[in-house]
């Protein structure tokens, strides 16, 4: 068996599929890879379109058509990738065709970091689809001949984003794609997408990544120091986007700061943890303030592991407080107060005003303990 993953961490059973499939030589026309954001799926799409491309080829274009697909440039891939919509834009008009100058630098620059690290993971600002111009721009890239390159790669990131006029318009192209024709559709949420879309394509799926590989990529990858990486990939779900939203919110105030909010909580001092949640729900970002809830739900988790002699704690530096609480409250139930911070933490994203849902947070968490 072939080994053409050199710098994907993780993902053996996928890569090994993959492998599979490049030497049978029997190339699906359409995949669909699907998984947790943030855990190698388009790394993993970018390099199969490289071996799928370079098998059969003479030595002295190896290289170029490698270094095409890395760079991402057409005809060799299209990259599709959610976007910002124009000043005046139409469904008519191109998907790059109105966006101003500083949009367009900011995309230019987003797609090099990309090309350098392939666990970069662009996401612009005001953004929140793929254009159905976009997908329909595939027609024209697919209807030019370049019959010299085998196969040519269609490569959707965040395909669930893809409205369902947009996904309509994929599936014209699924149904009948010209030979040589390569879709590869990246999700975190299947679900979204059409049954009829999904049917069609070869679907693989991705696991989280270990603890180590997290370390290791923001480390390599990402230039975090040491000491931090280490604590931040515990907490990061496996998940290289998790970990980086971790890191550029401030992880370990954000950890110092749970811990904070937890005592003053059930001490009943609703006003010191008041305090410390508008530090979360004073930014337009709700990142956050999202992200600091998961923590809470993290330690709240942490107190049935503690209880249930499990090693798998994530406070692990608040261990002996884990210890006191549980022989303090020895039959308090926790689940259902996850629940309701669960619940509070999809409020965030339905425009409830973050007030409400500070002042709801502290009441439950000061509850927990009457």
């Amino acid at each position: 068996m072939i080994e053409h993953w050199n710098g994907i961490y993780g993902q053996t059973p996928a890569k090994n599929i993959l492998t599979k499939i490049i030497n049978s030589s029997n190339i699906p026309h359409a995949f669909l890879f699907t998984g947790k954001d943030g855990i190698g799926k388009e790394y993993t799409a970018i390099e199969f379109a490289k071996q799928i491309n370079i098998k059969n080829l003479p030595s002295d274009k190896i290289n170029k058509t490698s270094s095409s697909i890395s760079n991402l440039l057409e005809p060799y891939i299209k990259y599709i990738f959610p976007l910002p919509r124009g000043k005046n834009e139409t469904d008519k008009d191109g998907p790059f065709a109105k966006l101003d100058k500083d949009t367009l630098e900011e995309i230019k620059k987003n797609l090099k970091e990309k090309t350098i690290n392939p666990y970069y993971s662009i996401q612009l600002p005001n953004t929140k689809n793929i254009k159905i111009n976009s997908i329909r721009n595939i027609k024209k890239f697919i209807s030019l001949d370049y019959s010299e390159i085998p196969y040519r790669i269609i490569l959707i990131s965040f395909a669930h984003l893809m409205s369902i006029e947009a996904q309509n318009a994929l599936l014209k192209q699924l149904e009948e794609p010209p030979a040589g024709t390569v879709f590869i559709l990246c999700t975190s949420n299947p679900t979204q997408l059409m049954e009829t879309i999904r049917s069609r394509c070869w679907e693989l799926i991705f696991l989280p990544l270990s603890i180590e590989e997290i370390k290791e990529i923001l480390k390599s990858k990402f230039g975090i120091e040491k000491e931090l990486a280490d604590k931040i990939a515990i907490f990061s779900n496996g998940s290289v986007t998790e970990a980086l939203n971790l890191f550029e919110n401030n992880f370990n105030e954000m950890f110092e700061d749970t811990i904070q909010i937890l005592r003053y909580s059930f001490a009943k001092k609703y006003n010191s943890a008041y305090k410390v949640l508008t530090k979360y729900t004073s930014v337009n970002n709700s990142t956050s303030f999202k992200l600091l809830l998961k923590m809470i739900i993290i330690w709240l988790n942490d107190l049935i592991k503690e209880k249930n002699n499990l090693t798998n704690i994530y406070f692990v530096k608040h261990k002996s407080t884990l210890e006191k609480f549980n022989s303090k409250f020895p039959s308090l139930k926790v689940a259902p107060l996850v629940e309701k911070i669960d619940h509070l933490s999809n409020l965030i994203d339905r425009n409830i005003n973050k007030s409400i849902i500070v002042l709801n947070l502290v009441n439950e968490l000061a509850a927990f303990i009457r």
